[in-house]
């Protein structure tokens, strides 16, 4: 640490990428998938992780405790309504943690006084009764008054100090609904700050949510005004519109330190490893043009930039690739390549594999590399992302066979492995594509429909891997599911298959029977 950093603010960072952004319609990640990501998020030197929401479901309780076991560095913490249950629960799941943590919430806005029927008088003694009990279980308790930015002034400092009183150590401000703007989230905080009594004794932190792309301003205004908590998520994942993206946080207080003199705890050379695998576990792709971790983010193809860039990179860069994880070279490997020169390009992109784990990707690697003459870092994310936990999924591609063109009719021949046992089928459609999720549909029975279909080439060429993903919807359930392919249609079907995987784990995490899943026998 310099001499600088000691005089700066610690601003600490809170993670919610496995709570608030697992809640993202068709985000659910499976149990092997959290752990995953809390690891990481704990070695890139996160300070809080919000694990999930233990009351909701026993796979929520099961992840969270596990997690709060395994955790190394980072204080673990739970989600609980303004319920004893709940806070009972909650702490159950994270007491296993070195350094637990209670959040529990209510909302105070008139608007969510309405939900639970509560006056403000019987809120205020909820919230003093719920805090109490919290920290009468842990030490580290936070609380937040939901869509506190709606709520009203003279109504907010009166909770507030409440449950500063009744023993909770942080107050977290949340935008809720992403209303807010800067001003206003600087205004707010430097107001609890002022007229708050005790309000000098707990951490204030903010939570804001990105429905008019406000989040990543409103969250440093917040700082500025006295905040040193705030709460994101990898790739700004999250309900509706998402959360506040660490990534853009963390490198604004690092590439601005000379107007924001605050810094963090975090590792920023592992932000594109977790960007990554948070986008392949979630299933949603990071758009080209996200700042810091978008495939366009360090791309430059104007001539005037071009040429700028040769002359001297700080000319149209602010930061540098490496700085946030990503390497400078872009080695094209093929199929001459070793299995040694494949681990070393996935550990220089993020992936540490173990030797059977490397193996069944080295396997696909060659594969591919007989397919496609050239092979480059885009490929080989778009091949782990496939390769990645298909372990644990309970219906698998065996086989597929599809006529297609002008002359004849679409038809697909499948065979799909499902729970351990081979079922096939024929079917036609209107092209390829639908021959095949046709096929599909004839071998594993459900309602779900499909919300949206997309196709996008990884890198150039006619021999360029298709990635494609679905979004399927069933009975209120949203899934997302993603696969690579030089075959666009092989891509597809995979990615069908991929998604109803998904649906599976999330009938399972709203208390449906695992034995629901169901299939038509037609081989």
């Amino acid at each position: 640490m310099t001499d600088t950093d000691k005089t700066q603010d610690r601003v600490v960072i809170f993670d919610t990428t496995l709570r608030d952004g697992e809640q993202s319609p068709g985000a659910t990640m499976t149990h092997a998938e959290k752990l995953e990501i809390a690891a990481l998020l704990d070695d890139m030197g996160v300070d809080i992780i919000e694990a999930g929401f233990p009351i909701a479901s026993e796979g929520d309780f099961n992840a969270v405790s596990e997690i709060a076991k395994n955790a190394k560095t980072s204080v673990i913490c739970g989600l609980a309504r303004a319920q004893l249950g709940d806070i009972d629960r909650c702490w159950e799941a994270v007491k296993h943690a070195e350094r637990p943590r209670i959040h529990t919430f209510i909302g105070t806005s008139p608007l969510h006084r309405a939900i639970p029927n509560l006056t403000k008088d019987e809120m205020a003694e909820r919230i003093e009764q719920t805090v109490t009990h919290a920290r009468n279980l842990c030490d580290n308790v936070q609380w937040s008054p939901m869509d506190a930015t709606r709520t009203e002034l003279d109504y907010l400092y009166r909770v507030v100090e409440i449950a500063i009183k009744s023993g909770a150590t942080t107050i977290n401000i949340p935008d809720t609904v992403g209303y807010t703007a800067p001003r206003e989230s600087a205004d707010l905080i430097a107001k609890l700050i002022e007229n708050v009594p005790g309000a000098d004794e707990v951490i204030f932190a903010t939570h804001c949510h990105n429905d008019l792309g406000m989040a990543t301003a409103n969250s440093l205004a917040a700082v500025e005004a006295g905040a040193r908590q705030i709460e994101c998520t990898i790739n700004g994942l999250g309900e509706r519109a998402g959360n506040t993206a660490l990534e853009e946080v963390v490198m604004a207080l690092k590439v601005r330190n000379d107007i924001m003199p605050f810094r963090t705890g975090i590792d920023s050379t592992k932000i594109m490893n977790i960007s990554r695998r948070v986008a392949t576990v979630s299933g949603f792709p990071v758009q080209f043009n996200k700042a810091i971790v978008g495939k366009n983010a360090f791309a430059h193809e104007s001539g005037i930039h071009q040429d700028g860039m040769l002359k001297n990179a700080e000319t149209f860069e602010i930061m540098r690739p490496e700085d946030v994880g990503l390497t400078e070279t872009n080695i094209v490997m093929g199929k001459h390549s070793g299995r040694a020169a494949l681990r070393s390009k996935l550990e220089d992109l993020g992936y540490e594999l173990g030797d059977n784990q490397l193996k069944d990707v080295f396997v696909r690697f060659k594969a591919l590399a007989d397919r496609k003459k050239e092979i480059y870092e885009d490929d080989l994310i778009a091949l782990m992302r496939t390769a990645t936990d298909a372990e644990e999924d309970r219906i698998k591609l065996t086989s597929m066979h599809v006529i297609c063109g002008t002359e004849e009719p679409n038809r697909a021949r499948m065979t799909l492995d499902i729970d351990g046992q081979s079922h096939s089928t024929e079917q036609t459609g209107d092209g390829p594509v639908d021959a095949s999720f046709n096929c599909i549909k004839a071998l594993v029975e459900h309602t779900a429909r499909l919300q949206l279909y997309q196709v996008h080439a990884v890198t150039e060429g006619t021999d360029a891997q298709a990635t494609v993903s679905v979004r399927m919807e069933e009975d209120g359930r949203i899934v997302t599911g993603q696969s690579a392919d030089t075959d666009t249609v092989v891509a597809s079907t995979r990615a069908y298959v991929h998604a109803l995987n998904r649906l599976l784990v999330r009938r399972e995490k709203t208390g449906s029977d695992k034995r629901e899943v169901s299939y038509k026998d037609v081989s």
